[in-house]
Parts: structure tokens; C-alpha cells; sequence
């Protein structure tokens, strides 16, 4: 596997595709509660498409556009994206559990609850993307750059930050989990003091709350 991307949970590969759907154009379609499986989904532009239901697990998508699309309690469940543009794209309340996501445009990318557990933002540009009250437990942050971001009231038990870079991220009210503030650039971030005595905790200091 390409060292560039985020290894699913046990280094287990993608599951093999059974169908393709290609150059499509689903400019603004509405997909209810429409279910996929195994299906490669190749050139698709789903600019302006409403989301809301549908199911899609072990499915890829390779040059998708989600351009200002937006999906409500849909579910992406072990999927691959690479080369798709998310910009100006919004999730609420989706689970995209053990997705991997592979050179993607994520430019003002809002995120609002649901589960993201042990997918994969290996070396991602996240620079400016909103997060907020997301459960990302067991997620592959290594190398992903999220400068300016917010990741507030997110759930980061477990997940590997090696290289991380929070620079001037607003990550108030997360839980960090085991981060290593020697090896994740955390400057300028805006932590609460809770959060702050558990950073220092980490770097060894014995913090008096009194």
C-alpha cells in the first residue's frame, strides 16, 4: 500500500469492487434512501446533490465531486475516496466509519456530529475544515495538515496524530486522547484548561490545580 495512505484496521485491503458506474453527471440528485455495495463510482459529479439516508459500504470513488453537496444521516461504510473534491461540502450526522480518503480537496469542509471512527486522513490537506462533535476514535491523522481548522467536541481517543499539524486550530472541548505535544504542532491552538493540564500532563509536568 502506497505509505501516503491510511491503513484500514488490521492492514486489511479495500474490498474488491463488483460494478462501476462512470462520467455521470448527478448535478443536484436527490438520493433518499438509496443503498450501494461494492460499486466504483469513476468521473461522477455530484455538485449540489442532497444526501439524506442513503447507504454506501465498501464502495470507491475516484475523481467525485461532492461540491457543495450536503448529506444528512448517510452512511459510507468502509468506502474509498481518492482524487474526489469535497469543497464546500457538508455532513450531518453521517457515519463513515473506516473510510480512507486518498489526495482529496477538503476547502471549507463542515462536518457536524456523526461517527468518522478509524478512517483514514493520512497526510491530508485540512487546512480549514469544521469538525465539530465528531466521534474520529481510532482515526489516521499522521502527517495531516489542519492548521486554522476546528475540531471542537471531537472524540480523538486512539487515534494516531504522529505529525500532525493543529497550528492555530480551535480543538476546545475534544478529547485528545494519548497526543504527543513533541511530535504534533499544536501552536497557537485554542485549548480549554482541562485540555491544557492534559497536554502538560503528557509532556511530564505535575500540574497543581489547586
Amino acid at each position: 500500500m502506497d505509505e501516503r495512505m491510511s491503513e484500514r484496521r488490521g492492514g486489511a485491503p479495500p474490498s474488491e469492487t463488483t460494478s462501476t458506474i462512470s462520467d455521470e453527471d448527478w448535478y443536484a440528485r436527490e438520493f433518499g434512501g438509496a443503498e450501494y455495495s461494492d460499486v466504483r463510482f469513476v468521473d461522477i459529479d455530484l455538485t449540489e446533490a442532497s444526501n439524506s439516508g442513503a447507504t454506501f459500504t465498501n464502495c470507491v470513488f475516484v475523481n467525485v465531486k461532492f461540491n457543495v453537496s450536503s448529506h444528512e444521516s448517510t452512511a459510507f461504510v468502509n468506502c474509498t475516496f481518492r482524487g474526489c473534491n469535497f469543497f464546500d461540502a457538508t455532513f450531518t450526522g453521517c457515519k463513515l466509519i473506516g473510510s480512507i480518503f486518498d489526495s482529496c480537496d477538503f476547502s471549507i469542509l463542515k462536518v457536524h456530529g456523526g461517527d468518522w471512527s478509524f478512517t483514514g486522513f493520512r497526510r491530508a490537506e485540512l487546512q480549514g475544515v469544521e469538525f465539530t462533535g465528531v466521534r474520529l476514535r481510532e482515526a489516521d491523522f499522521t502527517n495531516a495538515r489542519c492548521a486554522r481548522s476546528t475540531f471542537a467536541g471531537c472524540d480523538f481517543s486512539g487515534s494516531v496524530l504522529h505529525g500532525a499539524d493543529f497550528a492555530d486550530a480551535d480543538l476546545r472541548g475534544s478529547a485528545l486522547g494519548e497526543i504527543d505535544p513533541l511530535t504534533v504542532n499544536l501552536r497557537g491552538a485554542s485549548v480549554t484548561g482541562d485540555q491544557a493540564a492534559e497536554i502538560a500532563r503528557g509532556l511530564g509536568l505535575v500540574v497543581d490545580e489547586v
